[in-house]
């Protein structure tokens, strides 16, 4: 049974047994009894009128593995239900319970009590009401009784008799903070900001949210990782949500729980709704513990330097090479156009970087490379790539891009480092992963920093030729061969233009293919008529020029037009995987087998090598087939806000990633290099646990 069934199945009996609750209490008998829980109601001495009276109903469980719930119950189970036998214009308040507990089971996050408990009932007298003589207070109250197999309803009457240990009993009960809280729901996100003194030692963290319902479809999504901050005396909750269709709704006025501080101690809130900051302070729970920052900084830097020959950014190597062989001038102008390189790459860098923590902070859920997501962007790649690739077979020179001969170009090593910068986003290689996930949940000073570090290393190889002789002097002088090497390098960019136009057949389509072909022929034609030696004769080609634009004009209306998403996960895969949602993983961690999760993305190369080598392949197959394996893939090839969010909370700032989530257990990250042999050896140990 999957998980919804099982949670529409114990609704469905929760129904059934709570279907008399709308009988007046008198009028009901027990039809389960309290075996397995059993329950006792005590009263606080003798009502006062006009003042609060305290009733307490305290569950005993028969065995240790019976447990019971809190108000909210979580994922599953069910709250108590009480009815009292009191005289009119008696209220009865909120009942006060413990700080619950936390059950797991088949990803399914349960809130709890374990052994025996007790839930205290304020309830008030009228101010006129007649106290004296009062019979003892009678009632019912159902319940669910369950372990972590089987879950049993439970049912009594019950009468109020005096005594029990009052005292220890209000000591149990969380006690209510004396402040406001505040709350903000930012897209799938719930922020709670709880006041709390600086120096308040905090344990072992964790929200309890009595809301069900945050509207618009919105529910809490229990079970996932809860990110936590602190500045000074505000102490701020991230959880994630989850939207259920057909649940509709009104956000509420105030968010109302319990905060676990560790070891049985808690407090009650109130939060009401209200600017919660969160940007600008660092976690400390949640996602592990980012490392110190020098160690991210390093980090950025040697994953930047190695993007120089990670396979995703081949396509710009050519360039580089142009670039290389530029640098053979004088001292001057080998530094200037290493400088003014460098420039171009940490600009690309930070200025990417900035947009995303801005985009982040206003509640976007995007990642590293999110603007290869975009389709508009990857047609613009493609028409640049293509027209690179015209200009190295000498149809054309781009001013202050081409080589000509004489002296390195600051210019065109400024523009060929924002290119080589654009085009190296989608990788997130060695290195790269612990920097960039690091760098969305730092602060905002930090992470800029972070993406700063990775532009230096992108732009260092090219630092060092410009500002070390020896190294210079190793290059080959310049002279014809140039112009020879320059056409060799239209065989690499000629393969970019074939790879971005794989990638716009499989997000847009063939007629936003064929349509993007057209701006670039319009382009390069132009390009060729105005600037076929060099921008001098340029003022003779006009007419074919503009002829030129007006093509690649037309081309691009009919490619904004043409374009066809198409669906996801479309491509086929001998792992036969599932699509990926935080619901069907929920479901397919409860079947208590073994799960794979990758995430990858058309247009990440590494990706599309990591499967290659290990994922696609019949002895990942078999392996996986014999342990019984269920594998699931997460297509962020377009933007996917729930993928997004998932990525962020497992601290990625990008694809590719991979999970393996052992049977009944949770996530372990996998290398971003994957081997031949890593999947299968999992899936053998796997068989091999469960074979014992």
């Amino acid at each position: 049974m999957d998980v919804s069934r099982a949670r529409l199945a114990v609704l469905l009996l929760v129904a059934l047994w709570l279907f008399p609750a709308g009988l007046l209490a008198q009028d009901r008998e027990p039809r389960y009894g309290d075996e397995n829980i059993a329950v006792e109601l005590y009263a606080d001495g003798d009502p006062v009128a006009g003042k609060e009276w305290l009733l307490a109903l305290r569950f005993v469980p028969s065995a240790p593995e019976w447990h019971g719930y809190w108000a909210n119950p979580g994922d599953a189970g069910q709250g108590m239900n009480l009815a009292l036998d009191l005289p009119a214009g008696w209220e009865v308040g909120k009942p006060l319970y413990p700080v619950p507990q936390t059950l797991l089971i088949g990803g399914l996050m349960n809130h709890i009590f374990e052994g025996e408990y007790v839930v205290l009932v304020p309830v008030t007298p009228g101010p006129d009401a007649s106290v004296m003589n009062l019979a003892p207070v009678t009632g019912f109250i159902d319940y669910l009784a369950c372990t972590d197999r089987i879950c049993v309803p439970q049912d009594a009457r019950i009468t109020a008799r005096k005594g029990g240990d009052f005292d220890a009993w209000r000591a149990q009960v969380a006690p209510m903070l004396d402040s406001t809280a505040g709350f903000e729901i930012q897209r799938e996100r719930l922020r709670i900001g709880i006041p709390l003194p600086a120096d308040l030692e905090l344990g072992e963290l964790h929200l309890f949210l009595e809301n069900t319902d945050l509207g618009g479809g919105l529910r809490p999504e229990y079970a996932a990782l809860q990110t936590w901050v602190r500045e000074g005396n505000l102490l701020v909750a991230e959880l994630p949500l989850e939207r259920i269709d057909g649940l509709e709704g009104a956000p509420p006025e105030k968010v109302e729980g319990i905060l676990a501080l560790g070891e049985g101690q808690g407090l009650r809130f109130v939060a009401r709704l209200s600017d919660v900051p969160l940007e600008s302070v660092k976690p400390f729970r949640g996602a592990a513990d980012p490392p110190d920052l020098w160690i991210l900084l390093v980090a950025s830097v040697l994953g930047g330097l190695l993007l120089n020959v990670m396979p995703c950014v081949f396509p710009i190597l050519s360039l580089k090479a142009l670039a290389l062989a530029k640098a053979g001038g004088d001292e001057v102008s080998a530094r200037r156009d290493a400088l003014a390189y460098t420039a171009g790459v940490v600009l690309a860098c930070t200025g990417l970087g900035a947009l995303i923590l801005l985009l982040r902070s206003a509640g976007q859920q995007i990642g590293w490379a999110f603007q290869l997501q975009e389709p508009a962007v990857v047609a613009t790649l493609f028409v640049m790539a293509a027209a690179i690739t015209a200009n190295f077979l000498g149809l054309f020179a781009i001013p202050g891009l081409a080589i000509s001969g004489g002296k390195p170009s600051a210019r065109g090593s400024f523009g060929t480092g924002l290119l080589a910068a654009f085009v190296a986003t989608p990788c997130t290689g060695p290195f790269m992963a612990l920097a960039l996930g690091a760098a969305l949940i730092l602060r905002p000073i930090e992470g800029f920093a972070i993406f700063t570090a990775l532009g230096l290393g992108l732009a260092l190889p090219f630092l060092l030729i410009g500002f070390v002789p020896a190294i210079r002097r190793r290059l080959p002088k310049p002279g014809p061969w140039m112009e020879r090497f320059r056409r060799w390098m239209a065989l690499p960019m000629g393969l970019t233009v074939l790879a971005l136009a794989w990638l716009m057949w499989r997000i847009g389509g063939g007629l936003f293919l064929i349509s993007a072909t057209g701006v670039a022929a319009g382009a390069i034609y132009a390009a060729g008529t105005l600037f076929p030696d060099g921008p001098s004769r340029g003022s003779q080609t006009r007419m074919p020029a503009l002829a030129g634009m007006a093509m690649a004009a037309v081309s691009a209306l009919a490619m904004v037009s043409n374009y066809d998403p198409p669906a996801r996960n479309s491509s086929q895969s001998i792992l036969e995987p599932r699509e990926f949602s935080e619901t069907a993983l929920a479901q397919a961690r409860a079947s208590g087998q073994p799960v794979f999760v990758w995430f990858t993305a058309d247009w990440c190369v590494t990706c599309k090598v990591n499967e290659s080598v290990a994922i696609e392949r019949e002895e990942t197959r078999s392996a996986f087939e014999d342990a019984g394996v269920i594998a699931m893939r997460g297509d962020w090839t377009l933007r996917d806000e729930e993928i997004a969010t998932f990525l962020a909370r497992q601290g990625a700032a990008g694809v590719p990633l991979y999970l393996w989530y052992p049977a009944g257990q949770d996530a372990g990250q996998l290398p971003q290099v994957l081997t031949p042999d890593l999947l299968p050896e999992l899936a053998r140990q796997e068989a091999a646990r469960s074979s014992r």
